[in-house]
């Protein structure tokens, strides 16, 4: 199967910026990676493991649709599932997450490079962050999770130069 240009370039976008926020983490231990150097409450180590979480979820949906149990959002369980996203738990590590993340991006890319095109969607589960009867595609998927992964690397380049200096582009 020809890979075609659209879905080469996400994938090397998306690349890229997992490359990014691998190297805002490069040379720390679990200590350094899982401090907190601002007001907020995100470290390098728990945005490594929750985009790794997010890309994951996110080709689930793109491969299988929307869970057959909808998320409650009145259940307090749910928002702590997801503020536990971004923190490493009892015996989980850097370097554990790191290479759950490599596999996930390997999934992730061996998947999107499985489809005919982009084409294919699902209606999106309902939440109250998504218009309701909206779909996404697999393009669409792709490009949240581009989205999202950027936008933590932002997050992951501030914690870092607050650590210790280190500047991910510069």
């Amino acid at each position: 199967m020809a890979t075609d240009t659209e879905r080469t370039s996400i994938l090397k976008m998306l690349a890229d910026q997992r490359d990014f926020l691998r190297f805002a983490v490069r040379g720390l231990d679990d200590h350094q990676a899982t401090r907190r150097t601002t007001d907020s409450e995100l470290t390098l180590a728990g945005l490594v493991k929750h985009v790794t979480q997010m890309e994951e979820n996110w080709i689930r949906f793109a491969q299988d649709g929307p869970p057959a149990e909808p998320v409650d959002y009145e259940d307090p369980a749910s928002w702590q599932e997801q503020a536990d996203s971004f923190n490493l738990l009892d015996g989980e590590t850097l370097e554990g997450t790191l290479a759950r993340y490599d596999l996930v991006a390997a999934a992730t890319e061996e998947y999107v490079l499985s489809l005919p095109d982009l084409e294919k969607s699902h209606p999106l589960p309902e939440a109250p962050w998504f218009e309701q009867g909206a779909s996404w595609s697999v393009r669409d998927v792709l490009l949240h999770i581009l989205r999202e992964t950027a936008q933590h690397c932002g997050h992951a380049d501030i914690i870092r130069e607050s650590f210790d200096g280190q500047k991910t582009m510069g």
